[in-house]
């Protein structure tokens, strides 16, 4: 099912467990100091269990079918981080491509070890190594949002889908379904994040470590407890509520996602039905429940 790629690698790296196939990342539609520091930050955050991803698997991927993935998929995970993503979707596809412009591929391969229906590359989502409509299904699962032209690059990532296959994204939401003490709060944090994105590395991870501890942990503690004791109406209203089921170490990895970088964009809803919808998507199903937005669509 492997098919081969319509360019020529610039080199062949050799890694732990599989080769890698390197293709140039230069384009219009990168911003290269993101891309640096998430390969920096899957480097720091690779160990992921198989049971921390059992969690987020069931709430990312409750809106997918096994008429969209199944044994006779050939997929591609554009900008697979650790490959964690790649690696629930190894025991659901045929085959799976997985490509990121970042030295997260090498997180990646860590994260896969023997696991043999996958093959890694290093490129960009304007430098995707594939004939147009060559896959059954494509995921980008929080990635888009961190490119300058989000629609570019989802139409993009689509062109390479067959019709009649599927795409499904996840895009960071503009709190369009929340009230405005939750919107103000998050403007607050969002001046935060301003600042820590534009620190040197090293000093940014200690910062992010440092509010995870601060600020994530005793919400997500106090969120528990409302849940304890029976108030999970109240739990699920508060910040960091989708949280309360994960480990230190998740707060530390999405404090660090959310601070570290300088590039994010936010969408409503419609904003996500209809990016979809202009990239030549239809039948859009989209996530009624956290994690916002979530969205999969069939290629007419």
């Amino acid at each position: 099912m492997k098919n081969n790629y319509n360019k020529i690698p610039e080199q062949i790296i050799k890694s732990k467990r599989r080769d890698i196939a390197v293709f140039s990342t230069e384009g219009t539609n990168i911003d290269h100091s993101v891309v640096e520091a998430f390969g920096d930050e899957w480097l720091k955050f690779q160990n992921y269990t198989d049971e921390t991803i059992d969690i987020f698997v069931k709430e990312y991927f409750d809106i997918l079918d096994d008429t969209m993935v199944n044994k006779n998929t050939y997929a591609i995970d554009i900008g697979c981080g650790t490959g964690r993503w790649t690696k629930y979707l190894s025991t659901q596809a045929g085959f799976i491509e997985a490509i990121d412009p970042s030295n997260a591929v090498f997180a990646a391969d860590n994260l896969l070890g023997d696991i043999t229906n996958v093959r890694l590359s290093k490129a960009s989502v304007e430098t995707i190594p594939f004939d147009d409509e060559t896959f059954d299904f494509a995921m980008s699962v929080g990635v888009l949002h961190h490119i300058p032209n989000t629609q570019q690059a989802m139409t993009d990532c689509i062109k390479k889908v067959k019709k009649g296959g599927y795409f499904y994204c996840y895009l960071y939401y503009n709190l369009d379904n929340r009230g405005f003490a939750f919107k103000l709060l998050f403007k607050a944090s969002d001046l935060i994040r301003k600042m820590v994105s534009s620190l040197p590395a090293k000093i940014k991870k200690v910062i992010c470590d440092i509010l995870a501890a601060v600020i994530y942990l005793p919400m997500v503690l106090l969120v528990r407890f409302f849940y304890f004791i029976g108030l999970k109406k109240i739990g699920a209203k508060m910040p960091l509520s989708p949280y309360k089921n994960k480990s230190f170490f998740v707060l530390r990895n999405d404090a660090l996602d959310r601070f570290g970088t300088k590039l994010e964009q936010r969408f409503s809803r419609e904003e996500v039905i209809e990016m979809m919808k202009n990239a030549g998507l239809d039948n859009i199903i989209v996530g009624h429940t956290a994690p916002f937005y979530r969205a999969v669509g069939r290629k007419n």
